[in-house]
């Protein structure tokens, strides 16, 4: 990862109550990185010793970028989590396995930032200014 998306990136390592900001900020990385196909597609076939050059690079690609991909997840988490996940052959079945255990349906995050949105009240005394950047994390849900 370059140091510029080091800084860029606010990462702090998965505990489960920070899931969805995890999430967020691994899928940019991934990104920048060109490393998001790994989520997205499958693992191409084992090529057979007589393959053509084509498919050995694109199978070649995933596997470098899997294990690249891996890494930072792993860095990204907990030791215990880590070690829960690392039999896992792919970074799909890691993060599958994570929204298992830390993942919200959409509708649940939705309905918990309007409901907190609704119901916090500005401070008497308090500018807009002030008041209005405490939303942003919930605003990423709406």
């Amino acid at each position: 990862m370059n140091s510029s998306i080091v800084q860029l990136v606010p990462f702090k390592k998965l505990n489960g109550d920070n899931y969805a900001a995890w999430k967020s900020n691994l899928n940019t990385i991934l990104v920048v990185d060109d490393l998001r196909f790994v989520l997205t597609e499958e693992c191409p076939q084992t090529p057979a010793s007589n393959a053509n050059p084509t498919s050995r690079k694109a199978y070649d690609r995933w596997i470098k970028a899997n294990e690249k991909a891996r890494v930072y997840i792993f860095a990204s988490m907990s030791d215990v989590l880590a070690k829960k996940h690392e039999s896992l052959a792919t970074d799909k079945e890691i993060t599958d396995s994570l929204k298992g255990m830390f993942g919200k349906p959409e509708w649940s995050l939705r309905h918990e930032a309007i409901k907190y949105i609704y119901t916090k009240r500005m401070k008497e005394g308090t500018s807009v200014r002030e008041h209005v950047p405490r939303h942003d994390d919930a605003l990423q849900y709406c």
